[in-house]
């Protein structure tokens, strides 16, 4: 639990991960994600209940649970002045591994994030998405058991998005386990091995993927008409099936995906002059989930830069 003031941000939020899979924490702004961080991170104090890292207390064990985990946050916390080279030894020296130790752990995480090319130049002249590597790579130089990214891809484009998700993959199957917040949920859908959903500090639905979608329904068929018209007469005709609009003349409506169904549809509006350009059917995806159980629209995909 935690509260600022009279607000409450976090109400009884329950979590737990199995060593070597990734759990995503997914929400809406102001759900209370990046506070569940900062705790587990140890620099925020819980105002109630308990958390566990690596088996150590966050409140009574700090130290250890810092010892434990390796925290990337929303910002690439690089400096601008240092390369890249730099900037990694500098955290391995202060995680004792000495001169020598420090200089062959950062060669051989500048190439495994693929930037060995830019190492020895200012990491101010580098691209946002090699920054945000960087970032994940100093989170890296010892090996922690629990490594936890808020927001790890928040601004990037989708080539370094995707780099990103491949470095993320490489750290799981190596047996770190993960903590991930995000807003971008095809992320979530590719990452996570559960996901807990937060809302207004509370967790609403948990799971796997497959099983959050089952919670909002199976398979939709999606009907596309030429004018507003046609999409009425059809939504009179299909209402009694629960079908809705579904964006700019177009209706969904519960299906078993069958050909049946589709051909039973298709049937009744053309014997109803209804006519349907173009027909299709769909899965119930993270955004489904998201909106159904949240009330909010999940964040929008990122502008390539």
């Amino acid at each position: 639990m935690k509260t600022y003031g009279d607000r409450r941000v976090l109400d009884g939020v329950t979590l737990g991960a199995a060593e070597g899979t990734v759990l995503a924490l997914l929400g809406p702004n102001g759900a209370g994600k990046t506070t569940t961080v900062r705790i587990l991170a140890t620099l925020t104090r819980p105002d109630g209940g308990s958390a566990r890292v690596g088996g150590h207390d966050v409140v009574g064990e700090p130290v250890a649970v810092r010892s434990s985990l390796s925290l990337t946050g929303q910002f690439a916390a690089v400096d601008d002045q240092q390369t890249g080279r730099e900037n990694l030894a500098m955290i391995g020296r202060l995680r004792h591994l000495g001169r020598a130790g420090a200089a062959r752990r950062a060669d051989e995480l500048l190439e495994r994030f693929d930037l060995t090319d830019a190492a020895d130049r200012r990491v101010g002249t580098w691209s946002g998405g090699m920054r945000r590597r960087l970032d994940l790579a100093m989170s890296l130089v010892v090996a922690p058991r629990l490594l936890v990214l808020d927001e790890p891809t928040t601004g990037l484009d989708p080539v370094s998005r995707a780099t990103m998700w491949t470095a993320i993959g490489d750290l799981v199957r190596d047996g770190t386990t993960l903590l991930l917040t995000t807003q971008y949920l095809d992320e979530a859908d590719r990452l996570a091995d559960r996901v807990v959903l937060l809302a207004r500090g509370r967790v609403v639905a948990e799971g796997t993927t497959d099983e959050l979608k089952a919670r909002v329904g199976g398979e939709r068929l999606v009907l596309r008409f030429a004018d507003t018209a046609a999409q009425a007469a059809a939504l009179d005709r299909l209402a009694r099936d629960g079908a809705r609009p579904d964006g700019a003349l177009a209706l969904a409506l519960p299906s078993d995906g069958g050909a049946d169904h589709v051909r039973r549809v298709l049937d009744e509006l053309h014997l109803a002059g209804i006519p349907v350009a173009r027909v299709g059917a769909v899965r119930p995806t993270l955004d489904d989930v998201f909106v159904e159980l949240t009330g909010a629209r999940p964040a929008a995909e990122p502008v390539p830069a």
